[in-house]
């Protein structure tokens, strides 16, 4: 963690002192107050529960100061508090610095489908050579960059930042705080529909990661995607491509499925090629692999070096983990989040897995705007051509998923309705059977990972 004296803070921040010592250091920092780390700095943000209420119980889990846009009590005079105009502003303010202090080189990632995929397997790419700091979790945004870089230590050497958007303007703000030396485009997919009029506008929002780099910087662009490139294409740095066309600078070639080992590819990588072996059992995660090579690429790794890392790269709990729930029955755990292009290629990349029965527990996709029945009616086709066998919908829109199957060929007495995910975790003990590969997947608000608990917890039995 970065350490900052309070009075380094004001200056910073453009605040003013209002009590405890000039000279009280921190070196730790969050918005939640439950966490507050003896010695820690509390910054009171706004939101539908205001910071200010918790500076009290920030001070009593042991934090020594916090930063208030308004005057607030607590009792220990030795308590630090700066008082700012805009404290979220305070907090960026301070994570710039830091950055600016600490000769790291930046990665930014953005894309609408595998940022954290590819901010995880870049950073696991990264480290034969340097020591990185990641986005842990998925801290993408201008809350979670910030204080992702106040972790930053004197001996890091790049930071691998995940940048999300929801909202044009977005990525522009968090690329102010930390300028990418490479910036990364994972792919524009129909993701966030609500907020934008179509995918054209998505692309622009995330050419704002380009418009943000440093001078001088790379762009890592999946070349497989006319949006991207198209975007990208008056980028004046240096470009270096990935996917599966033989123009791109990484790409894959050759895939074999080793079932629930993952792939084999041969792996062309700038001048260098080899056989690789990569342990992940959905196809669509080569593409993340190929994004984060590039990066490695750009930083002059050689192939010999990020080979072994390959090697050892491991899907992540909610993202694609794979889970034994006793009797032979495999959970595929990709519960954290959906969205069309996503679900798609997990229903068709997990197909031709071998398992006794195949049964996708899909909940509702949301923020898609006026295509989302459409979206979710082409899931449940999909679902039925590629040779699932046991569909369990998860809420109002899964409705959809199930009549699209229904209506693409799905035996109506295969399909299971819910209304929440709370009553398919209820339910899932008595639809799956032993040999049986499960998929779960739903948007982050649907929390299907109580289906993942209930499967879980029916292995323990």
């Amino acid at each position: 963690m970065a350490v900052l004296r309070l009075d380094e803070i004001a200056r910073i921040a453009g605040g003013a002192i209002l009590q405890g010592s000039p000279a009280l250091s921190f070196g730790s920092y969050g918005i939640d107050s439950r966490l507050a780390s003896p010695g820690g700095l509390f910054f009171a943000v706004p939101g539908h529960r205001d910071g200010h209420d918790f500076v009290a119980d920030a001070a009593k889990n042991g934090a020594a100061g916090a930063i208030v846009s308004h005057p607030v009590a607590v009792a220990d005079p030795a308590f630090g508090l700066v008082q700012v105009r805009d404290t979220v502003a305070a907090l960026q303010a301070l994570a710039h610095e830091v950055l600016v202090r600490r000769p790291v080189r930046v990665i930014g990632i953005t894309g609408s489908v595998g940022k954290t995929t590819t901010k995880e397997f870049t950073a696991a790419l990264l480290a034969p050579r340097f020591r990185v700091l990641k986005s842990e979790g998925n801290y993408n945004n201008y809350l979670g960059l910030a204080l992702t870089l106040l972790r930053l230590e004197p001996g890091d050497s790049a930071a691998v930042l995940e940048m999300g958007m929801s909202a044009p303007g977005e990525i522009r703000a968090l690329a102010r705080i930390a300028p990418p030396d490479v910036a990364v485009i994972t792919n524009v997919s129909p993701v966030h529909l609500q907020f934008f009029s179509g995918l054209e506008e998505i692309a622009r929002a995330k050419r704002e990661i380009l418009d943000g780099a440093k001078p001088g910087a790379a762009a890592v662009l999946n070349g497989d995607d006319p949006l991207v490139m198209d975007i990208a294409a008056g980028f004046p740095g240096r470009k270096l491509t990935f996917g599966r066309k033989p123009t791109c600078d990484v790409r894959a070639e050759a895939l074999v499925s080793k079932s629930y080992a993952g792939f084999e590819f041969v792996l062309h990588y700038g001048r260098e090629s080899g056989r690789v072996a990569f342990p992940c059992v959905n196809e669509a995660a080569v593409e993340n692999l190929l994004a984060a090579a590039a990066v490695a690429l750009s930083f002059g790794l050689s192939f010999d070096e990020i080979r072994p890392a390959i090697r050892g790269l491991k899907p992540f709990a909610m993202r694609g983990s794979i889970v034994e729930a006793g009797r032979g029955i495999r959970v595929y755990d990709d519960s954290y989040n959906s969205n069309p292009r996503a679900l798609d290629a997990a229903l068709k990349g997990l197909a031709a897995l071998p398992a006794g029965r195949k049964v996708a527990v899909l909940a509702d996709m949301l923020e898609l705007g006026e295509g989302e029945q459409e979206f979710h009616r082409r899931a449940g086709e999909t679902v039925a051509k590629t040779g699932w066998d046991v569909l369990v919908a998860v809420g109002p829109l899964a409705a959809l998923i199930a009549a699209g199957a229904a209506g693409a060929g799905l035996s109506p007495a295969a399909i299971h309705r819910f209304d929440d995910a709370k009553a398919a975790a209820k339910a899932i003990a008595g639809i799956v059977r032993e040999g049986d590969l499960v998929l779960v997947k739903g948007s982050r608000g649907m929390k299907t990972e109580a289906v993942v608990e209930a499967l879980k917890a029916r292995g323990k039995e």
